[in-house]
């Protein structure tokens, strides 16, 4: 009879079904995968409850004292049951630590204590060294950015920044940014402990500030600026003007590519708090973001600052008033391919033509906004397909409300308009009005006014084609189009259109 032995510690389950031995062999199993394992109890439990049932069954045949059988099946499953879920409970709790484990842990714990006492030791190099380390391992663990936080590391850290060590700034200000990738409070515990107003101070000394040091002290300004309650501290600390300074005098070799990456995304969080924008409007960036728009490395970051500064009256009016801005969004719709960059494109013309005034709106007209809204109608994204719809629909009604005042100027100044004809020449003999050479219908003098401001537009969106085909075929700039062509675009009506 083969010989089952259990036990509920899991490390000595001893399991033997295939033994012929009159003695019990055990087999202590230890090394189980989890599902391994699992199935190894299933099997134990089930074999063990058909022996204890054959068991209890000889018993049961044995004495007629013992319980019934209905009540010892049910007290059977019961212990079989609570004997499962206990093995199965064991089984999911995790591994404890073995001491290699411990011993790892608490040298790393140690050695992060060390780091922190030395950044306050009063031997500079001994601090400069601590903060090399501290920045190291805040850079590879996240949890040593909280133990560092807990330690105390960050405010000798951001009292480092007082020193006239190029090397202990640098390494300082790597170990606070990377103690801020990825935890808020530590990202508020740098700008409480007054970390951005010290890292301006770096860059505010009359000599020009070191390149490597401006680029650490951008990359901050990107990690603090991402968390909510910093924005109004940073705006108002003086950091948006070294921002916009950074991305100026790129061409001058003071900062890398990266770092005119990293302004460009810090301005885009700040200018999320709406106060920020007017800081900005107080430097020369929306003309700087304008110009080199068609640089696509950066344009869709552009964009997205723009569409911060639209949110706001006074920066939908700061971009009005720039030289050719409207020109300029209407060609990105043009130009570029990117869905990201549309979507925002149109964004922002849309924000200025619901919220802006009639000069705007006739601005976009003007610089052929209509047949670029219908390619992207049809090309362009769910999104940039929508907002483009919006601003067709905002320019109609501002043609029709242009249309309708036009005619009541018409009406104030006297001019002669006759009734409504709505019977015969006879009937409308009668109505008609003396004072002027012509008579004048209200509902035709409507429609004829609609009809002209169609055919206007119609024109202006294919001449604004001609001039797009001719620039893309490099053709000579005295290029004139032929008579051909300007009795097409005369001559044509809006089925006509190349869309």
């Amino acid at each position: 009879m083969a010989k089952y032995c259990y036990r509920n510690d899991v490390s000595s389950l001893v399991l033997d079904p295939h033994s012929t031995s009159p003695s019990v062999h055990f087999h202590l199993c230890t090394a189980f995968s989890g599902s391994s394992f699992r199935r190894k109890i299933f099997h134990a439990v089930s074999c063990g409850a058909s022996s204890h049932h054959r068991r209890n069954h000889h018993d049961f045949t044995r004495s007629a004292s013992d319980e019934p059988k209905p009540k010892a099946a049910a007290k059977r499953r019961s212990v079989n049951s609570e004997k499962l879920s206990d093995l199965l409970r064991m089984a999911d709790l995790p591994e404890p630590e073995t001491d290699a484990v411990k011993t790892k842990n608490g040298e790393a714990l140690e050695e992060l204590k060390r780091v922190v006492t030395e950044l306050q030791a009063v031997d500079s190099v001994k601090r400069k060294a601590a903060a090399s380390i501290a920045r190291l391992r805040a850079k590879e663990d996240l949890e040593a950015r909280v133990t560092l936080a807990i330690l105390g590391a960050i405010p000798p850290l951001v009292g480092m920044l007082d020193s006239e060590d190029v090397e202990t700034q640098i390494a300082s200000l790597y170990a606070l940014l990377n103690l801020g990738i990825g935890n808020d409070a530590n990202k508020a515990a740098i700008v409480k402990a007054g970390g951005a107003h010290k890292m301006l101070k770096l860059i505010e000394f009359p000599k020009a500030p070191n390149p490597s040091v401006s680029e650490a002290v951008v990359a901050n300004f990107l990690g603090l600026s991402a968390l909510d309650s910093n924005k109004p501290v940073i705006g108002s600390s003086g950091a948006i003007p070294f921002l916009v300074k950074t991305l100026q005098n790129l061409d001058h070799r003071s900062c890398s590519l990266q770092s005119k990456q990293d302004a460009l995304r810090a301005l885009y969080n700040l200018l999320i708090f709406k106060s920020n924008v007017s800081i900005v409007l107080e430097t020369n960036l929306i003309p700087f973001l304008l110009k080199t728009l068609d640089d696509m490395e950066v344009s869709e970051r552009i964009l997205a600052i723009l569409s911060n500064v639209v949110s706001t009256s006074e920066g939908r009016k700061a971009i009005s008033t720039v030289a050719d801005a409207f020109p300029i969004l209407v060609d990105v719709l043009n130009w570029t391919d990117s869905p990201g960059c549309q979507e925002k494109a149109s964004y922002i013309l849309m924000v200025m033509a619901h919220k802006g005034n009639n000069s705007d709106r006739q601005a976009m007209t003007e610089a052929g906004i209509v047949s670029s809204l219908l390619e992207l109608t049809l090309l362009g994204s769910t999104l940039a397909q929508k907002r483009a719809s919006r601003i067709l629909e905002c320019l109609r009604v501002d043609k029709g409300k242009q249309v309708s005042e036009n005619f009541g100027n018409s009406l104030g100044t006297g001019a002669a308009v006759s009734a409504p004809i709505c019977g015969g020449s006879s009937s409308s003999s009668t109505n008609r009005v003396a004072g002027g050479p012509k008579e004048y219908c209200l509902e035709e003098n409507n429609s004829s006014e609609e009809k002209r401001a169609v055919k206007q537009l119609v024109q202006q969106s294919l001449l604004y084609n001609m001039r797009r085909i001719i620039k893309r075929a490099n053709l000579p700039q005295d290029f004139v189009p032929s008579n051909h062509f300007k009795s097409l675009t005369s001559s044509s009506t809006s089925k006509s259109l190349p869309f």
